[in-house]
C-alpha cells in the first residue's frame, strides 16, 4: 500500500542509464536556478529606499548611483562565476574554488555558509510568499505557518519527482513574473517619456541632502546587494545541464545576469521617477504597479506573479543544495547518504533534508523570517568573497592566457564583497551574529564526519597479500537464545547445527518452575543440542544472557574459537502486528552487535497471517 502511494506521489523509478534525460535545457535551467535571484527584484530595490528614507525622501536620488554600484558588482559576479563554471565543471561552486585554492578549511566555510543559506532561502522565500497570500486574503493570516509548511512540502514533493519534471512545472510562473515586470517597465518608461509623469514628484539628481554620509550610502548599497542572492546557484549545479554542460551553464548565467540587471535597474529608476517611498503596509513594487496601471487586472497579475516567484525562489535551494551536499559527501565531509540517487535519479536525501530543515525554521520563527534576511545575505556574501579570493589565487598561480583581465574582475568583485560583509557586520551585527556560531559549528561537524570516515577506512582496510586460502578454519561455538519450543526456534537450531557441532541453547526464566518445565520439554524434543537455563529473578533477559555469552567468549578466546549467536526472530506479516509483540529480540541484538569478536546472525521466520 505504502509502495503504491509512493509511486503515485513520486512516480515510477527510473533506470540509472536514464540520467541523461533528467538534464536541464537552458530554458528550464534558467527558470529553476534563477528563481531566487530574480525574486530578489521584489525586495532588493526596496531595501535601498528603506535605508535612504531614514534621512529624507530627498535622498532617494542616491538610489540611482547605488543601483549602478550594484550592477557593477553583479557584472563582476557573473563574469567570475562564468570562469568558475569552466574551471570547475563538476559543480560545487564556491566550495570547490575555495577548497582547491585557499585550503580545505576555507572550502568548508564556503560550503557550510551555502548550505545554511539554502535552508534560509527556502524558509525566507516561502514565508515571504505566504505573507503576500495572506495580505491578499487577511483571514488566512493566522494560518501562515501551516500554509508555509504545506508549500514547502509541495515543493519538496515536486523536486522528488525529478529535476526536469519540477522545472517543467515551475518554469511558467518564473517567466510570467519576468514578462510582467518587463511590461511594467516598458509601460512606466513610456509614460515617463511621453510626459504623463510629473518631474516634480521626485527629487532632482544632485540635490543636496542634510545628514547623508558615506557610511549611510554604503549601508544602502549593502542592503541593495540582497538582490544578488542566488547568483551562485548555477555554478553549483553545472552537472544538471545538458551537454556541453559548462557552455550551457555559462550561457544561462549570462542571460540570468542580463535579465536581473535590466529588471533591477528598471525598477529602481521607475521607483525614483514616480516618487515611490517605502511603507509598512505596501511594498514598493505594489505601489509602482498601482501608479503605472492603477488597480486593474495588470496590477493584480503583477502581484500574483510576485507572490508566486517569492514562493518558487525556494526551488533554487532545492536545485543547488543536493549537489553541494553531494560534493561535500563525496569528499567525506557529509554523510555518504547524500551521494545516493533516489528513484527519480535526484539526490533525494538532500532534497528531503532541505525540506525538513526549512520547515523546522519556519515553525521556530512562526513564519516571520524578516530578521533572517541579513543572515541570509551574509550566508551568500561569505562564499562570494571566498570564491573571488580563490580565483585570484588561481590566476596568480597558473597565469593562463588573459589572466590579468580575469584577475582584475575577481579583484574588483572580492573588494566589493568584503566591503559589503564588513558593512553588514558593523550595521546589522544584532541580526547576523548567529552566522559566527552556525557556520563554524557546521565546519566543526564536517571535520568530525571526516575524521570518522578516515578512521573507519583505516580500520576496514585489509591486506590482500594475506591469502585466505592459507588461513585455517577455527572451531565455532554457536549460542541460540530460546524463549520456548516453537517453529522459530526449530528453524534456528537446524541452522545452528549446520554451522557447528558445538551448539548451546540458552533459556532465561524468572522462576525455578519455568526452568524445570523448559528442561522437561527440551528433553522430550530430543534436539541433540545442549540446553543451558539461567535464572533471572528480576525478569531481565539481557543481563544474564550477556554474562553467559561473556563467559563462553572468554573460554573460546583461550582455545582460539569463534563465538556466534544465532537469534531466532519471527517477522509479522503486517507492520502494525509488530507493535503487538515485545521487542526483546531486537534489544538483545542491539546489545550483542556492539561486542567485539561476537558474530550475530538473525534467522527470520515469516508469519503468514
Amino acid at each position: 500500500m505504502l509502495k503504491k502511494f509512493k509511486r503515485v506521489l513520486i512516480g515510477k523509478p527510473m533506470k540509472s542509464n536514464e540520467a541523461q534525460s533528467q538534464k536541464l535545457s537552458n530554458y528550464k535551467a534558467l527558470a529553476i536556478l534563477s528563481s531566487d535571484a530574480l525574486s530578489s527584484i521584489a525586495y532588493g530595490p526596496e531595501q535601498i529606499l528603506i535605508v535612504l528614507a531614514t534621512v529624507s525622501v530627498i535622498a532617494f536620488w542616491y538610489s540611482l548611483p547605488i543601483a549602478v554600484g550594484v550592477l557593477i558588482l553583479l557584472a563582476a559576479l557573473i563574469l567570475s562565476y562564468r570562469q568558475i563554471i569552466y574551471a570547475y565543471p563538476n559543480g560545487g561552486g564556491a566550495y570547490m574554488v575555495a577548497k582547491e585554492n585557499l585550503g580545505t578549511i576555507f572550502g568548508l566555510f564556503a560550503g557550510g555558509s551555502l548550505l545554511i543559506d539554502y535552508v534560509l532561502t527556502v524558509a525566507v522565500s516561502v514565508s515571504a510568499g505566504t505573507d503576500a497570500i495572506s495580505s491578499t486574503f487577511p483571514e488566512l493570516h493566522s494560518h501562515n505557518v501551516i500554509i508555509a509548511v504545506g508549500l514547502v512540502a509541495i515543493i519538496t514533493l515536486v523536486n522528488l519527482r525529478g529535476l526536469t519534471e519540477s522545472a517543467s512545472i515551475l518554469a511558467y510562473p518564473v517567466y510570467a513574473f519576468v514578462a510582467a515586470l518587463l511590461f511594467l517597465m516598458i509601460t512606466g518608461i513610456y509614460q515617463v517619456v511621453t510626459g504623463h509623469v510629473s518631474s516634480h514628484i521626485h527629487p532632482q539628481v544632485g540635490t543636496p541632502v542634510m545628514g547623508i554620509s558615506l557610511f549611510l550610502i554604503l549601508k544602502a548599497f549593502s542592503s541593495g546587494c540582497s538582490a544578488l542572492t542566488g547568483v551562485e546557484a548555477i555554478s553549483n549545479a553545472v552537472p544538471n545541464f545538458k551537454e556541453p554542460a559548462p557552455k550551457n551553464a555559462a550561457s544561462t548565467l549570462a542571460v540570468m545576469g542580463i535579465i536581473l540587471g535590466i529588471l533591477f535597474s528598471g525598477i529602481v529608476f521607475l521607483a525614483y521617477w514616480y516618487g515611490i517611498a517605502p511603507t509598512e503596509k505596501e511594498t514598493v513594487l505594489s505601489q509602482l504597479s498601482s501608479s503605472v496601471f492603477g488597480r486593474n487586472i495588470f496590477y493584480y497579475f503583477i502581484q500574483a506573479t510576485t507572490a508566486l516567484i517569492l514562493i518558487l525562489a525556494a526551488n533554487t535551494g532545492f536545485a543547488a543544495f543536493p549537489l553541494l551536499a553531494f560534493n561535500l559527501a563525496k569528499d567525506k565531509y557529509m554523510p555518504r547518504a547524500f551521494t545516493a540517487r533516489g528513484d527519480r535519479l535526484g539526490y533525494s536525501n538532500g532534497i528531503i533534508t532541505l525540506g525538513l530543515a526549512s520547515m523546522l525554521l519556519i515553525v521556530i520563527f512562526e513564519g516571520n523570517t524578516e530578521n533572517l534576511i541579513p543572515l541570509y545575505a551574509v550566508g551568500v556574501f561569505i562564499p562570494f568573497s571566498l570564491s573571488q579570493t580563490g580565483m585570484i589565487i588561481k590566476w596568480i598561480r597558473t597565469k593562463p592566457n588573459g589572466w590579468m583581465a580575469k584577475l582584475t574582475i575577481n579583484l574588483i568583485g572580492a573588494l566589493i564583497c568584503y566591503l559589503i560583509l564588513i558593512i553588514f557586520f558593523i550595521t546589522k551585527f544584532g541580526q547576523v551574529w548567529m552566522s559566527l556560531i552556525f557556520i563554524p559549528l557546521a565546519v566543526f561537524i564536517f571535520h568530525k564526519i571526516h575524521q570518522h570516515y578516515i578512521a573507519v577506512g583505516g580500520q576496514l582496510k585489509t591486506d590482500i597479500t594475506e591469502h585466505l586460502i592459507n588461513i585455517k578454519d577455527t572451531e565455532n561455538v554457536v549460542i541460540v537464545p530460546v524463549a520456548g519450543v516453537t517453529k522459530v526456534v526449530r528453524q534456528s537450531i537446524i541452522y545452528a547445527k549446520s554451522l557447528s557441532d558445538n551448539v548451546i541453547a540458552v533459556y532465561v526464566g524468572s522462576s525455578k518452575e519455568s526452568l524445570h518445565d523448559m528442561h522437561k520439554t527440551w528433553s522430550k524434543w530430543n534436539t541433540g543440542v545442549k540446553l543451558v537455563t539461567l535464572l533471572s529473578p528480576y525478569r531481565s533477559v539481557l543481563t544474564p544472557l550477556s554474562q553467559f555469552i561473556d563467559t563462553v567468549k572468554a573460554k573460546a578466546d583461550a582455545s582460539h574459537s569463534q563465538v556466534t549467536v544465532v537469534m531466532p526472530q519471527f517477522i509479522a506479516k503486517k507492520w502494525w502486528h509488530s507493535i503487538l509483540h515485545n521487542q526483546s529480540g531486537f534489544l538483545i541484538m542491539a546489545n550483542l552487535i556492539r561486542r567485539k569478536s561476537v558474530i550475530v546472525t538473525i534467522v527470520p521466520y515469516q508469519l503468514e497471517e
